[in-house]
């Protein structure tokens, strides 16, 4: 797969919001490459703060960047208001709240087919919404069309959600904690719907979320993201069984079923205005603190230099350099 062209390619993109009263600009996103190819599905994972909506968001043109670029099919992304209204129909938004999204006064036949009448639509409307509510799995789809979201179940609500996205027949969803305010068993049927949307329709997606489970059971491909860049990333297998960066394993370490002790990251992420010096991670690093990195020769390079923005492509990579220091121990000489 890292052998074909990306649907949507993000390179060395940033996003800066003003500071209030004076203050330093808070650096949302602060160096990404990213790629995401036809058939793919990206997990972007991370704390709360991290940066991942600001840049889902900027995937949609819905936070225009300070620097770098959104490529889509290829092209730039273009910000003009025609130019994002065909960009929209091909890459859709699925948000984490279902109730939410949804306007309680509208049916579901409207809520499905608001996608369609804003873009001029010239087919047959009661097909297509149709069409949209069975691949969600609401079936028979007629039966939901006269509901109102308050009649519906939270599963059913985000499968509206899901088929409004679905009726443009788009090429990309970016999904922003789709089961986060689901019941767990409701979960597992949203997770198998995205798969079998991506079998169904060679539908590519970037889904993020903080949950590194659903990443495991969803994604070929996870991003971490810490303080505005990725510090990890590669096949998710390769990521989730054997993290290298301490960043991962701490958020790894917490999973329920995760052997060992958890690791308890100490204090709040930094101010985005006031990212520190070196490895944005320093302050909270459990190496670091524990002295392995000391060991290992890095500690100075840790608490004094910056490391490079990680490459787009779906290559296993991480931005640390005590995991650099033991894959170089490891490594026989040629």
């Amino acid at each position: 797969m890292t052998s074909t062209p990306p649907l949507l390619s993000v390179e060395g993109l940033r996003i800066a919001f003003p500071g209030r009263g004076g203050a330093p600009r808070a650096r949302a996103v602060d160096g990404v490459d990213l790629d995401i190819r036809p058939g793919e599905i990206v997990a972007l994972v991370g704390e709360s703060g991290c940066g991942k909506t600001t840049l889902a968001r900027s995937l949609l043109g819905l936070v225009p960047p300070t620097a770098g670029r959104v490529t889509f099919d290829g092209s730039p992304l273009d910000y003009s208001s025609r130019a994002l209204k065909a960009y929209r129909k091909r890459v859709q938004l699925v948000l984490q709240d279902p109730s939410g999204s949804l306007n309680p006064r509208h049916t579901v036949y409207d809520a499905v087919a608001e996608g369609l009448r804003i873009h001029g639509y010239g087919g047959d409307e009661r097909t297509a919404v149709a069409e949209a509510l069975a691949r969600a799995g609401l079936r028979p789809p007629e039966r939901f069309f006269l509901r109102y979201p308050h009649e519906l179940s939270g599963g059913q609500r985000q499968r509206v959600v899901i088929a409004g996205a679905l009726v443009l027949e788009p090429e990309l969803v970016v999904a922003d904690e789709p089961v986060a305010s689901l019941d767990a068993s409701v979960r597992g049927e949203i997770l198998a719907l995205l798969l079998r949307l991506r079998t169904e329709l060679g539908l590519s997606a970037l889904v993020v979320t903080h949950d590194l489970g659903l990443a495991w059971n969803i994604a070929d491909r996870v991003a971490v993201m810490y303080l505005g860049r990725i510090v990890e990333t590669g096949a998710v297998e390769q990521v989730l069984t054997a993290p290298r960066h301490p960043y991962t394993q701490a958020l790894l370490s917490v999973l329920p079923e995760a052997p060992g002790t958890p690791v308890v990251l100490t204090g709040e992420p930094p101010d985005p205005s006031r990212i520190p010096g070196g490895c944005r991670f320093h302050a909270r690093c459990q190496v670091l603190a524990g002295g392995e990195a000391e060991r290992a020769g890095v500690a100075e390079a840790c608490r004094n230099q910056d490391l490079e923005v990680l490459a787009g492509s779906g290559e296993a990579q991480v931005a640390c350099h005590w995991a650099r220091a033991r894959a170089e121990a490891v490594t026989p000489p040629r």
